[in-house]
């Protein structure tokens, strides 16, 4: 597999699920039914346990923007030159929908995986410590918390190992507030530091696509982090970054295939053309990610990837839906300005119930993700360019699709809410 389109250039898809407290609940019924196609969103990682409550100041929320073309020397990096077996590769969310991925596929290719798990990991710390050392077969499964930098580094210590490579698969369950900035910055500049205490010269962070239009906490958590890791690339040329910027996940964009398994209509904003994405699959995802652990081309360098083919709007996944079901197309219309209606009044509410903070945000994304589409930002035309967003990888969602009709979305989970 190889990159089809050598790019370096800013560039998550976000998925949540229905909630079970009053602010979530209020939420979910206002973005309920969106096509969704992230994070990362969604995105993968560790619930948060603190010893005491963190405080999350002004100065934290400001937006630090990376730069797109940082200008960082190119250094030879030691690590480089070993047999994959010698070379320890530290991996913190490594229970998470990526993280796993990325772990099978370091220990796949030889290398020496330290994963970094809490003691109760999954979605609501589902899974018990024996399970996770199932799930992370084949690695060397240190139980710590990434959100507390001092128990981080001890449990590092204990390990009496030193580290080449820390990959970072971090993200915020919710994309909450407060979540955001504990996680996708904290938690993860966390794993910087103590990486770099015990030798780490490489850090390959997975981010996503969509901060490169930062409207969203989560957005700013993340280039926040990232312009501080591509400052410390240039302080010390003796340590490098790679900084993946995946578009959708295949299974992101599967919450309608039950509906339209059972002859129900696929429901899409506007006309299903107000946005597009080029998915990947979360094995080639994993690939590129651990490419980025050994390849001198992927160093300091932003990379957004997609998968293999065409980009496709919610109105193609629909009409492709439709003929592997082998079903009549029916499609549910929804004006987008209902969505802006609802993120009024929430916004109207944060100030009377601060508590609904995180609701409004939650509306918030969900409008992102209804009308930006996961592709390039071109500033200059001002529009998305599916032709310079590269593809990696072999996975389609058309055989990813056909797969999930057949078997169903079991033991899939992404992450705690779920937009359709």
């Amino acid at each position: 597999m190889s990159i089809s389109t050598p790019f370096s250039s800013n560039g998550l898809t976000y998925q949540s699920s229905k909630s079970r407290s009053f602010k979530r609940h209020f939420s979910y019924h206002l973005i309920s039914q969106v096509q969704v196609t992230t994070v990362p969103y969604a995105i993968p990682l560790p619930s948060v346990y603190l010893s005491k409550p963190k405080r999350f100041s002004k100065e934290r929320f400001k937006l630090v923007t990376a730069s797109a073309t940082p200008t960082v020397e190119t250094p030879k990096i030691s690590f480089r030159g070993k047999n994959p077996k010698d070379v320890n590769v530290l991996v913190v969310g490594s229970t998470g929908y990526i993280g796993k991925f990325v772990v099978k596929e370091l220990v796949k290719r030889g290398f020496n995986v330290t994963a970094i798990a809490r003691e109760r990991s999954g979605i609501r710390g589902k899974n018990s410590k024996e399970e996770t050392l199932e799930l992370l077969s084949g690695a060397n499964v240190c139980f710590s918390d990434v959100t507390n930098l001092e128990s981080l580094e001890k449990s590092i210590e204990n390990l009496g190992m030193s580290v080449d490579v820390v990959v970072s698969c971090l993200a915020s369950r919710s994309g909450g507030v407060k979540d955001s900035w504990l996680i996708d910055y904290e938690a993860t500049k966390n794993s910087l530091l103590a990486g770099r205490k015990f030798g780490a010269a490489h850090f390959v962070l997975l981010s996503a696509i969509c901060v490169q239009k930062p409207l969203l906490e989560f957005q700013r958590a993340k280039l926040k982090f990232e312009a501080e890791l591509i400052e410390e690339a240039k302080k010390d040329k003796g340590f490098t970054y790679s900084i993946v910027r995946p578009t959708a996940f295949f299974k992101s964009l599967a919450g309608q295939v039950e509906l339209v398994k059972d002859g129900k209509p696929y429901v899409m904003f506007g006309d299903g053309k107000l946005c597009a994405c080029k998915p990947i699959s979360e094995p080639d995802l994993a690939s590129f990610i651990t490419d980025c652990v050994s390849s001198q081309e992927l160093i300091n360098k932003i990379l957004p990837i997609g998968g293999p083919g065409d980009a496709l709007t919610p109105l193609e996944q629909g009409e492709m839906l439709f003929r592997l079901a082998g079903k009549e197309p029916k499609f549910l219309k929804v004006p987008i300005q209902i969505m802006d209606f609802a993120i009024g009044v929430l916004d109207f509410l944060v100030k009377i119930f601060p508590s609904l903070e995180d609701a409004a945000e939650f509306g918030k994304i969900g409008r992102y993700y209804a009308a930006e589409s996961m592709l390039i930002w071109d500033p200059k035309t001002g529009e998305y360019d599916a032709e310079k967003t590269p593809s990696y990888g072999n996975d389609t969602l058309e055989e990813f699709f056909q797969r999930v009709l057949e078997e169903g979305m079991s033991g899939q989970e992404l992450g705690e809410q779920t937009i359709f």
